[in-house]
Protein backbone atom coordinates (compact mmCIF):
# COMPACT_ATOMS: atom_id res chain seq x y z
CA UNK A 1 0.00 0.00 0.00
CA UNK A 2 2.71 2.29 0.78
CA UNK A 3 4.57 1.26 -2.10
CA UNK A 4 1.53 2.32 -4.11
CA UNK A 5 1.05 5.50 -2.30
CA UNK A 6 4.24 6.57 -3.05
CA UNK A 7 4.27 5.62 -6.89
CA UNK A 8 1.61 7.62 -6.72
CA UNK A 9 3.07 10.75 -5.29
CA UNK A 10 5.80 10.50 -7.57
CA UNK A 11 3.71 10.73 -10.43
CA UNK A 12 1.41 13.61 -9.31
CA UNK A 13 3.98 15.73 -9.10
CA UNK A 14 5.33 14.43 -12.22
CA UNK A 15 2.47 15.54 -13.95
CA UNK A 16 2.60 18.55 -11.59
CA UNK A 17 6.33 19.08 -13.18
CA UNK A 18 5.17 18.94 -16.55
CA UNK A 19 2.58 21.32 -17.12
CA UNK A 20 4.35 24.81 -16.63
CA UNK A 21 7.36 23.10 -18.30
CA UNK A 22 5.38 22.62 -21.73
CA UNK A 23 3.25 25.48 -21.05
CA UNK A 24 6.87 27.71 -21.17
CA UNK A 25 7.65 25.35 -23.94
CA UNK A 26 4.85 26.60 -26.11
CA UNK A 27 4.85 30.09 -25.02
CA UNK A 28 8.88 30.02 -26.67
CA UNK A 29 7.81 28.40 -29.79
CA UNK A 30 4.96 31.61 -30.17
CA UNK A 31 8.06 33.54 -29.58
CA UNK A 32 10.85 31.38 -31.85
CA UNK A 33 8.00 31.82 -35.08
CA UNK A 34 7.09 35.59 -34.35
CA UNK A 35 3.79 34.65 -33.79
CA UNK A 36 1.79 37.79 -32.70
CA UNK A 37 -1.71 37.98 -30.95
CA UNK A 38 -4.39 37.31 -33.54
CA UNK A 39 -2.40 34.75 -35.17
CA UNK A 40 -3.64 31.55 -35.32
CA UNK A 41 -2.04 28.61 -33.04
CA UNK A 42 -0.34 25.17 -34.40
CA UNK A 43 -2.45 22.20 -33.99
CA UNK A 44 -2.46 19.97 -31.03
CA UNK A 45 -1.26 17.79 -33.06
CA UNK A 46 1.68 19.95 -35.00
CA UNK A 47 2.58 21.14 -31.07
CA UNK A 48 2.89 17.75 -29.73
CA UNK A 49 5.17 16.83 -32.82
CA UNK A 50 7.32 19.94 -32.51
CA UNK A 51 7.66 19.41 -28.45
CA UNK A 52 7.53 16.18 -28.54
CA UNK A 53 5.15 15.66 -25.84
CA UNK A 54 1.87 13.69 -25.60
CA UNK A 55 -1.26 15.61 -26.70
CA UNK A 56 -3.06 15.52 -22.83
CA UNK A 57 0.09 17.68 -21.93
CA UNK A 58 -0.59 20.17 -25.07
CA UNK A 59 -3.84 20.42 -23.67
CA UNK A 60 -3.13 21.40 -20.42
CA UNK A 61 -0.54 23.49 -21.25
CA UNK A 62 -3.27 25.73 -23.67
CA UNK A 63 -5.46 25.21 -20.69
CA UNK A 64 -3.19 27.27 -18.07
CA UNK A 65 -1.71 29.42 -21.07
CA UNK A 66 -5.91 30.62 -21.90
CA UNK A 67 -5.50 31.34 -18.23
CA UNK A 68 -3.48 33.98 -18.49
CA UNK A 69 -4.95 35.40 -22.18
CA UNK A 70 -1.41 34.25 -23.63
CA UNK A 71 -3.74 32.18 -26.11
CA UNK A 72 -7.35 32.14 -26.79
CA UNK A 73 -9.11 29.32 -27.71
CA UNK A 74 -12.38 30.10 -29.95
CA UNK A 75 -14.54 26.78 -29.95
CA UNK A 76 -15.18 25.81 -33.45
CA UNK A 77 -12.38 27.98 -34.78
CA UNK A 78 -9.13 26.89 -33.30
CA UNK A 79 -6.88 28.42 -31.22
CA UNK A 80 -5.08 31.61 -31.52
CA UNK A 81 -2.51 33.66 -29.70
CA UNK A 82 -3.77 35.86 -27.05
CA UNK A 83 -3.85 39.86 -26.90
CA UNK A 84 -1.40 39.05 -23.29
CA UNK A 85 -4.24 41.71 -21.49
CA UNK A 86 -3.99 42.20 -17.79
CA UNK A 87 -7.55 39.97 -16.89
CA UNK A 88 -5.59 37.65 -14.94
CA UNK A 89 -4.16 40.45 -12.95
CA UNK A 90 -7.80 41.93 -12.34
CA UNK A 91 -9.15 39.08 -11.64
CA UNK A 92 -6.66 37.78 -9.12
CA UNK A 93 -6.90 41.15 -7.93
CA UNK A 94 -10.85 41.69 -7.15
CA UNK A 95 -10.99 38.19 -5.76
CA UNK A 96 -8.33 39.19 -2.84
CA UNK A 97 -10.38 42.51 -2.22
CA UNK A 98 -13.82 40.92 -1.92
CA UNK A 99 -11.38 38.48 0.59
CA UNK A 100 -10.56 40.92 2.69
CA UNK A 101 -8.83 38.91 4.68
CA UNK A 102 -7.47 41.65 7.69
CA UNK A 103 -11.10 42.85 7.36
CA UNK A 104 -8.89 46.63 6.50
CA UNK A 105 -9.24 46.95 3.06
CA UNK A 106 -6.16 46.71 2.61
CA UNK A 107 -5.90 45.13 -1.00
CA UNK A 108 -8.34 48.11 -2.19
CA UNK A 109 -6.38 50.82 -0.67
CA UNK A 110 -2.79 49.10 -2.09
CA UNK A 111 -4.42 49.40 -5.25
CA UNK A 112 -5.66 53.45 -5.28
CA UNK A 113 -2.11 54.01 -3.08
CA UNK A 114 -0.91 52.28 -7.01
CA UNK A 115 -2.85 54.10 -9.18
CA UNK A 116 -1.72 57.27 -7.38
CA UNK A 117 1.96 56.71 -7.83
CA UNK A 118 0.91 55.98 -11.07
CA UNK A 119 -0.58 58.94 -12.26
CA UNK A 120 1.89 61.03 -10.34
CA UNK A 121 4.66 59.11 -11.72
CA UNK A 122 3.60 60.32 -15.54
CA UNK A 123 3.22 63.58 -14.88
CA UNK A 124 5.94 65.21 -17.10
CA UNK A 125 5.66 62.27 -19.67
CA UNK A 126 1.99 63.21 -20.00
CA UNK A 127 2.55 67.36 -20.51
CA UNK A 128 5.08 66.92 -23.22
CA UNK A 129 2.95 64.72 -24.86
CA UNK A 130 -0.49 66.61 -24.58
CA UNK A 131 1.07 69.76 -26.27
CA UNK A 132 -0.05 68.84 -29.33
CA UNK A 133 -3.16 67.05 -28.72
CA UNK A 134 -6.61 68.52 -29.19
CA UNK A 135 -8.46 68.08 -26.68
CA UNK A 136 -12.16 68.17 -27.95
CA UNK A 137 -12.69 64.31 -26.91
CA UNK A 138 -11.47 65.25 -23.24
CA UNK A 139 -13.55 68.03 -22.76
CA UNK A 140 -17.30 66.32 -24.25
CA UNK A 141 -16.15 63.58 -21.43
CA UNK A 142 -15.98 65.74 -18.31
CA UNK A 143 -18.95 67.57 -19.73
CA UNK A 144 -21.03 64.15 -20.22
CA UNK A 145 -19.28 63.56 -16.39
CA UNK A 146 -20.50 66.81 -14.77
CA UNK A 147 -24.32 66.48 -16.26
CA UNK A 148 -24.64 62.74 -15.17
CA UNK A 149 -23.38 64.00 -11.67
CA UNK A 150 -25.96 66.88 -11.51
CA UNK A 151 -28.65 64.11 -12.95
CA UNK A 152 -27.35 62.27 -9.91
CA UNK A 153 -26.45 59.14 -12.19
CA UNK A 154 -23.13 57.21 -12.48
CA UNK A 155 -20.23 58.17 -14.82
CA UNK A 156 -18.18 55.23 -14.55
CA UNK A 157 -17.46 54.56 -18.78
CA UNK A 158 -16.99 57.94 -19.03
CA UNK A 159 -14.83 57.93 -16.12
CA UNK A 160 -12.70 55.17 -17.98
CA UNK A 161 -12.93 56.46 -21.22
CA UNK A 162 -11.28 59.97 -20.13
CA UNK A 163 -8.39 58.07 -18.56
CA UNK A 164 -8.07 56.19 -21.26
CA UNK A 165 -8.17 59.20 -24.32
CA UNK A 166 -5.51 60.87 -21.35
CA UNK A 167 -3.06 57.91 -21.65
CA UNK A 168 -3.41 57.22 -25.26
CA UNK A 169 -0.86 59.98 -26.53
CA UNK A 170 1.72 58.95 -23.82
CA UNK A 171 2.24 55.88 -26.75
CA UNK A 172 3.05 52.98 -23.57
CA UNK A 173 0.81 50.41 -23.77
CA UNK A 174 1.83 48.66 -20.39
CA UNK A 175 1.07 52.00 -18.75
CA UNK A 176 -2.11 52.62 -20.36
CA UNK A 177 -3.14 48.82 -19.48
CA UNK A 178 -1.66 49.16 -15.92
CA UNK A 179 -3.76 52.06 -15.04
CA UNK A 180 -6.43 50.75 -16.57
CA UNK A 181 -6.59 47.61 -14.32
CA UNK A 182 -5.97 49.29 -11.26
CA UNK A 183 -9.40 51.76 -12.31
CA UNK A 184 -11.22 48.71 -13.09
CA UNK A 185 -10.48 46.89 -9.50
CA UNK A 186 -11.76 49.34 -7.44
CA UNK A 187 -14.19 50.61 -9.10
CA UNK A 188 -15.93 47.08 -9.24
CA UNK A 189 -14.46 46.42 -5.07
CA UNK A 190 -16.60 49.71 -4.05
CA UNK A 191 -19.89 48.22 -4.85
CA UNK A 192 -18.85 44.72 -3.60
CA UNK A 193 -17.55 45.82 -0.48
CA UNK A 194 -20.46 47.93 -0.02
CA UNK A 195 -18.89 51.44 0.24
CA UNK A 196 -20.88 54.28 -0.87
CA UNK A 197 -19.47 56.65 -2.90
CA UNK A 198 -18.78 59.81 -1.06
CA UNK A 199 -20.96 62.75 -1.26
CA UNK A 200 -18.93 65.08 -2.84
CA UNK A 201 -18.97 63.45 -5.86
CA UNK A 202 -18.92 66.55 -7.94
CA UNK A 203 -15.35 67.45 -6.75
CA UNK A 204 -13.93 63.81 -8.70
CA UNK A 205 -15.64 65.64 -12.25
CA UNK A 206 -13.90 68.97 -10.98
CA UNK A 207 -10.52 67.25 -10.55
CA UNK A 208 -10.91 65.84 -14.36
CA UNK A 209 -11.71 69.22 -15.52
CA UNK A 210 -8.76 70.76 -13.56
CA UNK A 211 -6.25 67.56 -14.86
CA UNK A 212 -7.49 68.87 -18.55
CA UNK A 213 -6.75 72.22 -17.45
CA UNK A 214 -3.47 71.79 -16.57
CA UNK A 215 -2.19 69.61 -19.46
CA UNK A 216 -3.83 72.20 -22.06
CA UNK A 217 -1.76 75.05 -19.76
CA UNK A 218 1.28 72.26 -19.87
CA UNK A 219 1.62 72.89 -15.73
CA UNK A 220 2.96 69.75 -14.24
CA UNK A 221 2.43 70.93 -10.55
CA UNK A 222 -1.03 71.99 -11.14
CA UNK A 223 -1.31 68.86 -12.68
CA UNK A 224 -0.35 66.65 -9.67
CA UNK A 225 -2.44 68.81 -7.78
CA UNK A 226 -5.60 68.16 -9.69
CA UNK A 227 -4.52 64.17 -9.24
CA UNK A 228 -4.26 64.46 -5.48
CA UNK A 229 -7.75 66.35 -5.54
CA UNK A 230 -9.14 63.52 -7.83
CA UNK A 231 -8.49 60.93 -5.73
CA UNK A 232 -9.88 62.46 -2.28
CA UNK A 233 -13.20 61.65 -2.36
CA UNK A 234 -12.50 58.06 -2.98
CA UNK A 235 -10.26 58.49 0.29
CA UNK A 236 -12.79 59.80 1.64
CA UNK A 237 -15.47 56.82 0.98
CA UNK A 238 -12.43 54.60 2.49
CA UNK A 239 -12.76 56.65 5.97
CA UNK A 240 -16.35 57.12 6.40
CA UNK A 241 -16.00 52.95 5.78
CA UNK A 242 -14.02 52.78 8.51
CA UNK A 243 -15.84 55.07 11.24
Amino acid sequence: MAVSDRGRTVSQASRSETRPVVADQVQELIISQGLRPGDPMPTEVELGEALSVSRSSIREAIRVLASLDIVDVRHGHGTFVGQMSLAPLISGLMFRARMNLHNDLRTLREVVQVRIALDLFITDDLIKAHRTVDHTELEAIVQRMERRAHAGESFAEDDSAFHSALLTPLGNELIHQLVLAFWEVHTAALPELGIRPARDILDTVRAHQAMLDALKAADANAYREAVREHYRPLQRALAEHDS
